[in-house]
């Protein structure tokens, strides 16, 4: 597609946080906002003629490497939120970007994220191939006060739950979304909720991609006092790391 009139190189998109996005206690949940901060991307994405349709005509497509969200507070039912997404780099197969949630004009949520021009033939990272030129970098404004990082693999881990990849887990590049390996997690320490303030920062990194019916082991493990790490294992091979921070 050609870029749009309206195309900017900083984003920026309103939510509304309605009932189906939240918890219990009436926050949006986690995997939702890693979904919408996918959806904000991607409309950017599209807009500057870089979508995933302008990519398949490639058989490329965008996939997520690693991830980092500080957040000070969480959005809860009928806020009013603003993301504002931009570029920070995009160089050959990879590219980080940066992520800012704003709520009553306060930013409220900071995000870098890596991600990679993966080949959906091949199933094999190669070099970007649509022009991106365009696209203003901002290499000195970041979205977070730390980037992102390499999650060590903890060796005290004990399982915790196991899953067969199903149907529904599977996105538009026909493997697991990024967001079900966070909700697989999460859903092994739902008690942990209603015991503390919440997430202060959420690291993760996406390793190796999961198919329908793959079968997999979910691990735990207590780094510190309020920092929790969990991988995702498929026939003992690490698949996804994330190391939770509570408040």
């Amino acid at each position: 597609m050609p870029i749009a009139a309206n195309f900017t190189a900083v984003f920026q998109k309103e939510w509304i946080i309605n009932f189906t996005l939240c918890d219990p206690f009436g926050n949006l949940k986690y995997p939702d906002l890693c979904n919408l901060l996918q959806l904000t991307a991607a409309e950017h994405a599209e807009l500057g003629g870089i979508s995933f349709t302008d990519m398949q005509a490639h058989h490329q497509a965008w996939v997520l490497s690693r991830m980092r969200i500080e957040i000070d507070k969480m959005p809860r039912w009928k806020d009013k939120i603003y993301l504002k997404t931009w570029i920070v780099s995009l160089e050959n197969s990879r590219s980080i970007r940066a992520m800012e949630v704003y709520l009553n004009g306060e930013k409220i949520i900071g995000v870098e994220s890596y991600w990679a021009v993966f080949n959906t033939q091949s199933r094999r990272p190669e070099n970007l191939i649509l022009a991106h030129e365009h696209f203003e970098k901002f290499e000195q404004l970041r979205g977070t006060q730390l980037p992102f990082a390499k999650i060590d693999s903890p060796k005290d881990s004990k399982i915790v739950g196991t899953r067969t990849v199903q149907w529904s887990d599977l996105d538009i590049v026909n493997h697991a979304n990024n967001v079900k390996y966070l909700e697989w997690c999460l859903d092994t320490v739902s008690d942990q909720f209603s015991k503390s303030e919440g997430i202060a920062v959420l690291e993760m990194n996406f390793l190796n991609e999961l198919n329908l019916h793959d079968k997999v082991e979910i691990l735990f493990a207590q780094s510190k006092q309020n920092q929790h790490t969990f991988s995702i294992s498929k026939a003992q091979k690490v698949c996804y790391l994330a190391q939770l921070d509570w408040k």
